[in-house]
């Protein structure tokens, strides 16, 4: 804090201080200079809060901008925007015959990592059994 001070320099401003004020408005003298030391760094602090703080909205307002970006140039939306579009042109193929299109069935979801998928299938015999040795 007092970089620029040293011990000798502080105790000869102390007793010119004594001397020059007095012993008995020192202490008030001491009171309101820390007072505006108090306030002196509660400004400090709250323009450092308030330049951090512009910061971080610039950043944001960039990231902002860097996802609208994205938004608007993903190819992949651009595909899908234009598969749609020509599935509004084309419409079913199938209704100009008379024939109805039949709905696709959901088909089942792919087991994740570690996990089997359980089907239904016949059950295979023992090995050395003769049934399977006929086969």
């Amino acid at each position: 804090m007092f970089d620029f001070f040293s011990w000798q320099h502080l105790s000869i401003m102390l007793i010119v201080a004594l001397v020059v004020v007095g012993p008995k408005d020192l202490p008030r003298l001491m009171n309101m200079a820390g007072k505006w030391a108090g306030k002196a760094r509660a400004m400090a602090g709250e323009f450092r809060r308030s330049f951090d703080e512009m910061a971080r909205e610039s950043e944001l307002a960039e990231l902002r901008k860097e996802i609208d970006d994205l938004k608007k140039n993903n190819p992949v939306t651009e595909v899908a925007n234009t598969m749609s579009g020509v599935q509004a042109d084309i419409g079913n193929p199938m209704e100009g015959a008379g024939i109805a299109a039949e709905p696709v069935a959901a088909t089942a979801a792919e087991p994740r990592s570690g996990e089997f998928q359980v089907t239904e299938s016949e059950p295979r015999p023992a090995p050395g059994t003769p049934s399977s040795l006929q086969a």
